[in-house]
């Protein structure tokens, strides 16, 4: 049996967790998980991003991150140019649009979930469970039954890195929906240790979340995204690459 498999995944959140106090204008919690061959993530995706910020920075140190790009801080505030902006979008998207991986994506509408439950769980623990049991029947799916598959999380702080690591190794030794111990390990990576896999992690979950708030509004991002959510057989993403809950 190979002691690891051919896959990896980078996984980042969307939203904060909490659930004593909403935001009215996002009261969503995102959590994305890319999933990359080691091969193609290797050969195109690591340099396709070191290549982007070389163009658009001059150097390849700057951490690609959703909120500040959003909010032309730091290194993007050059967005704010309007000389400038539209040729880093458009390089931005195509790298996502690029990017060869398979999107597994559990939103929790944390309003909802509030209402419906007296006791609710916690939504991360909730998208994480969601995200493994889909990841795993995918994996399962391609053939891929052997060797362990490294998940990448971001560090958050002691606390909340303990907690996830404690649920993650829980719903791997087989508290899942499928009953089935996954060959999964997770890996805590510092935000400024510049991999490739969770910047675009990073990029792909809040655009979720938008579009499941508001539907009709154009999102270019989620366009880009939808293409990449794994798919039942009858081509649908309900459920299969996407579970939204309650």
């Amino acid at each position: 049996m190979p002691e690891f498999s051919d896959y990896i995944v980078f996984a980042d959140e969307s939203g904060d967790h909490g659930l004593a106090t909403l935001d009215p204008n996002y009261p969503m919690f995102v959590l994305a998980l890319c999933l990359f061959t080691k091969e193609e993530y290797a050969a195109i995706t690591a340099p396709a991003v070191m290549r982007l910020k070389f163009k658009h920075f001059g150097h390849d140190q700057v951490i690609l991150h959703e909120h500040e790009i959003r909010k032309t801080l730091g290194h993007f505030r050059f967005l704010t140019d309007a000389n400038r902006r539209p040729a880093f979008y458009t390089d931005l998207n195509a790298g996502v649009e690029e990017a060869p991986f398979t999107l597994v994506a559990a939103a929790i509408h944390k309003e909802r979930h509030r209402a419906r439950y007296s006791s609710p769980n916690n939504p991360y623990h909730i998208a994480l469970g969601f995200g493994l049991e889909r990841l795993y029947q995918h994996l399962d799916g391609l053939g891929c039954r052997e060797g362990i598959t490294h998940m990448v999380f971001e560090k958050r702080g002691e606390k909340e890195d303990a907690e996830l690591e404690l649920e993650f190794r829980r719903a791997c030794d087989g508290h899942n929906a499928v009953r089935r111990r996954f060959p999964f390990e997770i890996v805590m990576a510092d935000k400024k240790c510049n991999s490739a896999g969770l910047q675009v992690a990073d990029l792909v979950a809040r655009p979720i979340g938008r579009h499941i708030l508001a539907p009709e509004q154009p999102n270019r991002a989620y366009d880009v995204l939808a293409r990449k959510f794994r798919r039942s057989p009858g081509g649908s993403a309900q459920g299969w690459g996407l579970k939204v809950f309650p």
